[in-house]
């Protein structure tokens, strides 16, 4: 009996035993990912600024420090990379693109090369100039200026070099979202030529499309990369001041405000990129005025359209549900812009047609009402004969040229220049797969029209959604922009900039279709193009420092004007220091200035030259003597105590040695509200 009752008992226990669910299988990492930053400030005082053109808008200062961020995404199966690196530079030249892959090949040999390399600017107006190897874009500079150049380049590297270091097993989120209040079309009259099919993507005349890519490394994020259209403008050709404009202040809101990073001390920083889509007719300015929209303060505007981005990336960001992955793969291929024969399927009218040596039109001297006029020697979208007549005379620009140019007014045919060589024409065209996600970068700034029009033809052609195909504008190299032929026949200021010629856009959209047919068909592209390297052909106008000279009875560091006694949370310090020129020592990953509050008996630094509340302005006083001033304005929350300014600086001696030295502000009080 004991014996059936224990069969029995073992019958009914495995008649009613409960199967063991098991656990999750979560998806291993599908890549490798790396982010990194690094400064890549250039000459802070007396070199031209990139952007306006303007020969009297000279840098006397910095407001904030200019980085380079840089993502780097490795599949886990095949090693193959993308690296992506977004500057805050107003251009990313042909010089800077030759000089940052060189170096990079001598790091890591094959690994990263201009097929997997993208570098795009933030377009911001005020940085220094005169880092181009191409005339047109270093003539108001007064020339190539090697310190900014090798600062834009070197930060470009050393970003490059933290991602790699920093690489681990990672996942990329990707989230995308719209964001209206931070652009306007600043040429609606053009943008309103193209068909009416076209137009009805945009109803409110913007790209409002807002991107964001978010970098996980065992579940936490280490950086964002976030993409939308606006142009870097809300600081106006008045300003002298060093600054990353609105995208600047957005990844610094980000990185220093939200994730608490603090640029020179941090090891594992957050790194929070704004990248430009097609941003060409999009203005920050939303009042379309120059410095107006959505205040009248150019500050205040930069700071808000910088915020509006920030806002909407990181609730993005932190909503992100879409795991990319899939494949990392990539396509390059050099392009001559000046002759190419684009075929009737890429082209509105359904004809054959060729894209022109380069040649800029009138109203690319009328410049842009709404973000940067001109001198008033001519007017966007209207006839100019006076000033076509002046191009005429000077530069004779053949009928052929003339006619391939059609409605352009050619001023400056900038192709065909009889001395030196203004512009680049053999240019990169460049798709990056990243899983689901593609870049299709352009070495221009397209308009929305331009962009989405190659945006719909890749889709097609790749097979996938149209918004899982981004253009990335102003990558690789710089030619002015990129109009729909319908757009062109206008010759607004954009138009009459779009180098070569009416079909420019369906020109680029044949080359990157290219790129993707052969991306789609897994087949290698072929490139038999390479551009010159004119590294040993440049010139430079611009004065030097010969010495440094303080005022009788001074010293280098000494306080000319100092602060008051006490302040409260909102209020500025100034403070003016004896200093010498800041071409001396960019001090690079450095600073100019550090706000220091006493703990304990020892002064701790609170804030520097790379935060939104300092700023450092450099004024020339006499001859070779010159003052810093030196201002902080105190952010809320800032805790009561008692701070002091410091200025770091360096002189050149008489020698030609570089000294450095120190200024130090008497204590002043901060009191809270």
């Amino acid at each position: 009996m004991k014996r059936v009752l224990s069969c029995m008992a073992v019958a009914c226990a495995l008649s009613v035993s409960v199967p063991v669910r098991a656990a999750p299988q979560v998806a291993p990492p599908a890549y490798r990912l790396g982010v990194g930053m690094s400064d890549i400030t250039g000459e802070a005082a007396e070199v031209g600024m990139m952007g306006y053109a303007l020969l009297e808008q000279k840098t006397a200062g910095i407001h904030q420090r200019l980085r380079a961020r840089a993502f780097i995404v490795q599949e886990a199966a095949t090693q193959r990379s993308a690296v992506v690196v977004i500057t805050d530079t107003g251009l990313v030249t042909q010089a800077i693109h030759q000089a940052v892959l060189a170096r990079l090949k001598t790091r890591y040999g094959e690994l990263y090369h201009a097929q997997n390399v993208l570098i795009s600017a933030t377009h911001t107006h005020a940085g220094p100039g005169g880092y181009s190897h191409h005339a047109l874009y270093n003539i108001t500079i007064l020339g190539f200026q090697k310190k900014t150049f090798e600062a834009i380049v070197d930060g470009i590297v050393e970003a490059v070099d933290r991602a790699h270091a920093s690489r681990a097993p990672g996942d990329i989120l990707l989230n995308q979202g719209e964001l209206t209040n931070a652009s306007r079309n600043r040429s609606a009259a053009a943008f309103r030529r193209n068909a009416a099919a076209d137009r009805a993507v945009f109803p409110q005349e913007i790209d409002p499309l807002m991107s964001v890519l978010t970098f996980t490394q065992g579940g936490k994020p280490v950086g964002a990369l976030s993409f939308f259209p606006t142009h870097g403008t809300s600081m106006t050709n008045a300003n002298t001041l060093i600054s990353g404009d609105n995208k600047g202040y957005a990844s610094y809101h980000w990185e220093h405000e939200h994730a608490g990073v603090r640029y020179r001390e941090s090891k594992s920083p957050f790194v929070a990129a704004f990248a430009q889509t097609s941003a060409g007719d999009m203005s920050p300015n939303l009042n379309l005025k120059a410095g107006s929209g959505p205040t009248d303060d150019e500050f205040e505007n930069t700071r808000l359209i910088g915020l509006r981005q920030f806002d909407k990336a990181l609730s993005l960001s932190t909503q992100a549900a879409t795991r990319l992955s899939g494949p990392v793969d990539h396509r390059m291929r050099y392009v001559d812009m000046s002759r190419v024969q684009v075929d009737g399927r890429y082209t509105p009218d359904g004809q054959a047609h060729t894209t022109c040596p380069a040649a800029l039109g009138a109203s690319f001297a009328a410049g842009s009402e709404e973000d940067g006029p001109g001198p008033g020697i001519a007017k966007e979208g209207q006839p100019n004969p006076g000033l076509a007549t002046v191009g005429r005379w000077l530069f004779w620009p053949s009928d052929a040229l003339k006619q391939c140019h059609g409605a352009k007014e050619i001023v400056l045919p900038v192709g065909q220049m009889p001395v030196g060589t203004w512009v680049p024409s053999t240019v990169p065209v460049q798709l990056l797969r990243i899983g689901s996600l593609y870049l299709a970068s352009l070495p221009a700034e397209s308009t929305i029209m331009s962009g989405y029009r190659i945006r719909r033809q890749l889709a097609r052609t790749l097979g996938v959604g149209i918004a899982q195909v981004l253009v990335v504008s102003y990558a690789n190299a710089y030619t002015q922009y990129i109009t729909t032929p319908e757009e062109y026949s206008l010759q607004a200021y954009e138009g009459g900039s779009t180098l070569f010629g009416p079909y420019t856009q369906p020109a680029y959209q044949q080359e990157l279709d290219r790129l993707a047919q052969d991306m789609a068909a897994g087949k290698a592209t072929v490139n038999t193009l390479q551009p010159v390297d004119r590294s040993g052909n440049q010139w430079d106008l611009q004065p030097g420092v010969s010495m440094d000279q303080p005022g009788a009875g001074r010293q280098f560091g000494d306080v000319l004007k100092d602060a008051a006694a006490r302040y409260a949370v909102g209020e500025t310090v100034t403070v003016r220091f004896q200093t010498g020129h800041p071409k001396n020592h960019l001090r690079r990953n450095d600073t100019f200035l550090e706000v220091q509050r006493q703990v304990g008996g020892r002064w701790v630094t609170v804030a520097d030259d790379g935060d939104w509340s300092t700023r450092y302005r450099w004024v020339r006083i006499f001859a070779a003597e010159s003052a810093a001033d030196i201002s902080w304005t105190i952010p809320s929350g800032t805790s009561p105590g008692v701070y002091r300014i410091v200025h770091r600086g360096d002189a050149k001696a008489w020698s030609g040695d570089i000294l450095a030295f120190t200024g130090v502000s008497g204590p002043f009080e901060v009191r809270g509200r």
